[in-house]
């Protein structure tokens, strides 16, 4: 299992091979994915106005899915020590010997669903800042220069340049000049902002379960959200409707539960990867299933039903005064509070940075991203790929609507998590010999593997809640993976892959590695895509 180490840097007239360093414990790695439930903050507006009094039973539902399905992540993250990247990689090792092309696809996945965590993340706290220093109603505000109409694939949007992306761009060039650094001083400055601003913000957020105040109207009757004739929010049913809001707010809010898989893109950079990832993923699953669950519903219950629907609540900018409301605090709380969401905000972009930049830099390693993106800086630092994801980044902060961006990417991020749970199993088939750090409950194993059936479904069943094209716009992001790929195999590497490649994703008979999942790979993916088909025929009907 050895790995090639990409990367060259000149220092006058030597080259030296540079690579990702051994630098932390799980402990650095748990505080560079503290970022995922600040990602409550692009989601809990969008599902509280979907499914209304159900929200805190779907937030429940789908961290407690993503916690099962933790334990497999940790089996397979420790099969493979020497690399970065965390779960596409190490799922793309599993598809490899059946159908090639999904190992680069699912790299991309993975890897771009990650990546618009910048944009997202720099756009809602470019919205805080200005809020911070300026009215509501002030020129700045409402400036904008639109550049391209983007109608055709939801109503209204645009790409345009206004004060946000400028702010925006600002946030993604400082956290960018953090993490050049290494992922030590990522680490720290994670731990930081962890200590300094997410943990008072979840202390606040609990200020309703501890007081008790949490009035049972807010909650019951446990019905989903739908509109009278007017367009007034009212109590729904459990009828086909309502269960496909419940669908669409569990696509929804998978995209910010699975997050934490994240831990193990740093598995190279373990002082003790067979100790640490296990602990790194587990301790961050624990974060997020306690954030998930209890932030959730202290919100339902301190706002109720009209305030989950407040437009602040569903765009992210009246979080803020919503929390400085529950502590009964008054303007110099909402501004304090303010800050902390900003700080919040900037460590989700930390977490989305480095997880992303190794998943492309391992990818150009294996011979499926460009070649360039396989260079490292003196600190260990994948630069290029830093760079990549910033200047892809910076295009997708001109979009005026975040969360038709977040559902189209949401498809392709779920279509990854069905392939890594499933190619648990095909490991254990393939690689049955190999020693495991870690070994999944083989219940909890296949509870898992059958989470990835489920997960599959909510794409067909629950996209199109998000918009008429989510589903289509979703296919697309899954396919431009293709193109990215054939450019660096075909013209870079003249069809060939790299020798280290090779050897790392043992593609031929290698002791200890053999085909024997047979056909069953393709059996998966048959019924992965008949489950989506007739999940979309049905909701669409």
């Amino acid at each position: 299992m050895s790995t090639a180490i990409a990367g060259k840097m000149t220092d006058g007239a030597t080259q030296a091979p540079l690579g990702l360093q051994r630098k932390i414990g799980w402990t650095g790695a748990f505080w560079v994915a503290s970022g995922v439930p600040a990602f409550l903050l692009f989601t809990i507006g969008g599902v509280a106005a979907t499914v209304g009094k159900a929200s805190w039973l779907v937030w429940t539902v789908s961290i407690t899915f993503v916690f099962i399905q933790s334990f497999t992540y940790a089996e397979i993250a420790g099969l493979f020590p020497g690399k970065s990247g965390g779960a596409s990689i190490h799922s793309a090792i599993a598809w490899i010997r059946y159908v090639r092309l999904l190992a680069p696809v699912s790299v991309w996945c993975n890897w771009f669903s990650w990546s618009v965590v910048l944009s997202m993340g720099a756009g809602l706290g470019a919205g805080y800042v200005l809020n911070l220093f300026f009215a509501s109603d002030a020129a700045i505000n409402s400036w904008q220069i639109v550049l391209v109409d983007l109608g055709a694939i939801k109503e209204g949007m645009t790409l345009r340049i206004n004060a946000t992306f400028l702010v925006g761009a600002a946030l993604l060039l400082a956290c960018f000049a953090i993490q050049r650094g290494g992922i030590l001083r990522s680490a720290r400055v994670t731990m930081v902002l962890g200590v300094a601003a997410l943990v008072p913000l979840i202390l606040i957020g609990l200020v309703p379960l501890l007081t008790g105040d949490l009035p049972r109207s807010n909650f019951v009757p446990l019905v989903p959200l739908a509109h009278d004739a007017a367009g007034h929010a009212t109590d729904g049913s459990w009828d086909k409707a309502g269960w496909l809001m419940i669908f669409g707010a569990l696509f929804a809010a998978a995209w910010s539960t699975h997050g934490f898989e994240t831990a193990t893109c740093y598995t190279r950079e373990f002082k003790d990867p067979k100790r640490d990832t296990f602990k790194a993923i587990f301790y961050s699953g624990l974060l997020c299933l306690g954030v998930f669950i209890l932030v959730p519903l202290a919100f339902q219950g301190s706002l109720g039903l009209e305030g989950m629907l407040a437009p602040g609540i569903y765009s992210g900018m009246g979080v803020g005064k919503a929390m400085a409301g529950m502590i009964g605090g008054g303007m110099v709380v909402e501004t304090v509070i303010t800050v902390l969401l900003i700080l919040a905000l900037m460590l989700s972009i930390m977490t989305a940075m480095s997880g992303a930049a190794r998943t492309s830099y391992q990818g150009a390693v294996e011979g499926w991203f460009p070649r360039y993106l396989s260079h490292v800086n003196a600190a260990g630092a994948p630069t290029r790929s830093m760079w990549t994801d910033l200047g892809i980044n910076l295009v997708l902060l001109l979009m005026s609507d975040y969360l038709f961006l977040l559902a189209a990417t949401n498809v392709a991020y779920v279509f990854f998590t069905f392939l890594h749970l499933n190619s648990g199993w095909i490991h254990r088939l393939d690689r049955s010999h190999w020693e495991r750090a870690y070994r999944a409950p083989n219940i909890v194993f296949a509870v898992g593997v059958a989470l990835s059936f489920v997960n599959i479904a909510l794409i067909g069943l629950g996209a199109q809640v998000w918009g008429a094209n989510t589903l289509y716009a979703g296919i697309v992001v899954v396919l431009m993976g293709i193109p990215v790929f054939l450019f660096r195999h075909y013209v870079q590497d003249k069809g060939k892959y790299p020798e280290a490649m090779v050897d790392d994703m043992q593609l031929g008979d290698e002791e200890g590695v053999s085909s024997r999942a047979g056909v069953l790979p393709y059996v998966a993916l048959g019924a992965a895509a008949l489950i989506v088909l007739l999940g979309h025929l049905y909701a669409t009907s």
